[in-house]
């Protein structure tokens, strides 16, 4: 986790005024480039306006998978993390589907982030191709879980 993350009340501040900035660079680039265009050139272009903006941007950031304590590389890559805080996941399809939500929450499970946006730029005006998702996970402990397990089980 980075250092700046803290939690508290002014995380919600500092998680709002990011997606804020990365919404508005999203913005900026769909009234450029419009719909049709790969995801490749969508990122590229709003990895720059965010620069511009002075935000930090980690582009195809590795997602380590960790499994019995066990750290896994898997392939997984998130298209961009930005300022450590905000996982972005960028699209260029006809429609959202609830796997590419699920995969942007695993994301930030996976990272222990709270805040990711999900961006389809395929879309005519970019306000209905943005989803701002917010981590809500809770790992429970096994022994609770296999007790909760065994308490449905009677």
């Amino acid at each position: 986790m980075h250092p700046q993350y803290s939690k508290g009340r002014g995380v919600l501040w500092t998680h709002s005024h990011t997606t804020e900035q990365i919404i508005g660079a999203a913005i900026k680039v769909h009234r450029r480039l419009g719909p049709g265009l790969l995801e490749s050139a969508y990122e590229a272009c709003l990895v720059y306006e965010l620069e511009q903006l002075g935000l930090h941007v980690q582009r195809q950031k590795a997602v380590p998978l960790i499994y019995k304590s066990v750290k896994l590389e898997c392939g997984f890559r998130a298209d961009l993390i930005v300022n450590w805080e905000v996982v972005v996941e960028v699209r260029c399809k006809e429609a959202i589907h609830p796997v590419d939500q699920a995969q942007l929450l695993s994301y930030l499970r996976l990272l222990d982030l709270q805040v990711g946006l999900l961006i389809n730029f395929h879309v005519v005006e970019l306000k209905d191709g943005i989803k701002r998702m917010v981590n809500h996970y809770q790992d429970v402990p096994v022994d609770d879980a296999e007790e909760a397990i065994q308490t449905l089980n009677r």
